[in-house]
């Protein structure tokens, strides 16, 4: 933008220069010539002044005096005699023998030409040479001049157009800066209103923004963290009516899902109260947690006679995701096998390294396949979900550099890739 108006300011005042300056160099060399023949012209008048007034032999001394002036001065008279600086009879001088007083152009400069009339032998003509060097005396060193005027001119101008510039990039690039730290999370980020009246608007307009998406957050967390709690006392029923279980297993299996479900609440609680930038990014063994979340799910895989390809990883997967958002993530992908396809149905877990680090888990079923187009989206759901799951995973994924993508498993099922970026 700086360069933009700079160029704009420069362009401008060149043209504005040219149309001034031009006209003026023209005026100042028109002027230069004027200024000569006119001298020329008027040391022709005296000295014809002179031819009518003196005889000839006081007229030569007097033309022999003005020969060594500034003007070579020459007397045609009718009868062919030439007095002063010999010249050759030009047809200008013939011309103005008819009694016209002119100025003509010569080879080298310019003649003027002035009649004398009421002489016995006829009309005389007095001519004064001007040269070029003359005629254009004083010209060069006026257009350096003007020249180095318009060169200071044009820089003033640049100078001028610099600051203005200054003026608006600055503000400009301070407002870019402070979206940029609202948009990595520091909401304590405030724009200093400077510059034009316009950007000062700008300023005070985010600033307010910044003010209102911070009020927003704080609502959704606290609503986030209420929501939670409510569910401790649900969470507090279910854990005495598993205590009353009979079955020692079966009690132990619901109440390992009653506790994986109370740290899924409390971990909701306390990411709701502490911002985006403070959450957990220490990153965990990503084959210890899918090992861990396999085991898991292979107890429900038996029950339902689901046959489980799971993976054996022998050395660690290090990843950039915190070990409870990947337990989240694999429990949703595991989770979506078993309420989505028919008891009985086979499904894949493969877990293994990315080339640039981090690691890649793929879970495929041979079950009917996604029941959307577009099962990414958030909110999109066929099978009568909430559709938030992909969503949540998917946004998990990226916070680790990695990504999240689906496609059709060989069994005709869903494929569901997630690429998990390394420490």
């Amino acid at each position: 933008m700086r360069r933009r108006l700079t160029l704009l300011v420069a362009a401008t005042t060149s043209l504005v220069l040219l149309a001034f300056l031009v006209p003026l160099a023209l005026l100042v060399r028109t002027v230069a010539a004027d200024r000569a023949v006119g001298a020329a012209t008027l040391e022709a008048e005296s000295v014809a002044a002179l031819v009518t007034t003196l005889d000839r032999s006081a007229l030569g001394l007097a033309l022999e005096q003005a020969g060594t002036g500034e003007w070579p001065v020459t007397v045609f008279f009718a009868g062919g005699n030439i007095l002063g600086t010999p010249a050759p009879r030009s047809p200008a001088v013939d011309l103005a023998a008819r009694g016209d007083s002119i100025t003509a152009q010569a080879p080298g400069g310019r003649e003027v030409l002035v009649a004398v009339q009421g002489l016995s032998d006829g009309t005389a003509v007095v001519r004064t040479f001007v040269p070029d060097t003359e005629l254009t005396r004083g010209v060069m060193r006026a257009w350096l001049i003007l020249a180095a005027l318009g060169l200071v001119l044009l820089g003033l101008s640049l100078v001028v157009a610099r600051r203005m510039a200054r003026s608006l990039v600055h503000p400009t690039l301070d407002l870019a800066s402070v979206s940029h730290r609202l948009a990595a999370g520091d909401l304590d980020a405030r724009a200093e209103p400077s510059g034009p009246p316009e950007l000062r608007e700008v300023s005070a307009a985010l600033n307010h923004l910044a003010g209102r998406i911070r009020e927003l957050l704080a609502q959704e967390r606290e609503a986030a963290a209420d929501l939670s709690h409510r569910l401790r006392t649900p969470l507090t029923a279910l854990r005495l009516d598993t205590e009353s279980l009979r079955d020692p297993e079966e009690a132990a299996r619901v109440g390992a899902s009653v506790d994986a479900l109370e740290r899924a609440v409390t971990q909701i609680i306390e990411d709701a109260r502490r911002p985006a930038r403070a959450r957990d990014a220490s990153g965990c063994d990503a084959a210890e947690v899918v090992a861990d979340r396999v085991r898991f799910w292979a107890v429900l895989a038996e029950d339902q006679d689901r046959r489980l390809t799971a993976p054996d990883p022998q050395v660690p997967l290090p990843v950039a995701l915190g070990r409870d958002d990947l337990t989240t993530c694999v429990d949703a992908l595991l989770g979506n096998v078993f309420a989505h396809t028919p008891e009985g149905t086979a499904f894949t877990v493969r877990l293994e390294p990315r080339p640039l680090g981090g690691a890649r888990l793929t879970v495929a079923d041979d079950g009917p396949g996604f029941a959307t187009s577009r099962p990414l989206e958030r909110g999109a759901s066929g099978g009568g979900s909430s559709g938030l799951g992909l969503d949540i995973v998917r946004r998990a994924a990226e916070s680790s550099g990695g990504a999240l993508s689906v496609d059709r498993s060989a069994g005709g099922g869903a494929l569901v890739v997630l690429d998990l970026g390394g420490r």
